[in-house]
């Protein structure tokens, strides 16, 4: 039996910024600055492609994902129910016990700090040993 030649596969970050490049408007500009932030307010953060698409963002555990759809980029946090959130950024999967995530639509602006301070204290949470939530 022959085997099959494969491809290289591309790192995380050259994957990232092709789909920032493919989306090509509102969403793709959304994506990179909200990547930006992320990677000034953790220099340390790691990127990875999961799900068959889903930028995702990384350090001692997870901190985010960054999704793209139709009229919405979705950055949802994975342990965003146990992080302080005064500025009231979250504004999508508010019911869940552990996710929270914030949507953001066309012409919105997200307050810079607030959400560098957010994945800070991601950071920290994941660094922190604290237990993650049990399945129940």
């Amino acid at each position: 039996m022959k085997s099959q030649k494969k491809e290289p596969v591309k790192p995380a970050s050259k994957l990232i910024d092709e789909r920032i490049a493919e989306l090509g408007d509102w969403r793709g500009d959304t994506l990179a600055r909200m990547r930006d932030l992320i990677k000034k307010a953790d220099p340390d953060v790691v990127e990875e492609w999961k799900w068959r698409g889903t930028p995702t963002f990384y350090h001692d555990g997870g901190i985010c994902t960054g999704e793209s759809y139709k009229s919405i980029v979705k950055l949802t946090f994975f342990r965003g129910a146990a992080l302080k959130d005064p500025a009231k950024l979250f504004n999508s999967s508010l019911d869940g016990n552990v996710r929270r995530a914030i949507d953001i639509h066309e012409g919105e602006k997200i307050d810079a700090n607030a959400f560098k301070a957010l994945i800070r204290a991601a950071v920290a949470l994941n660094t922190s040993g604290a237990k993650k939530p049990t399945k129940r």
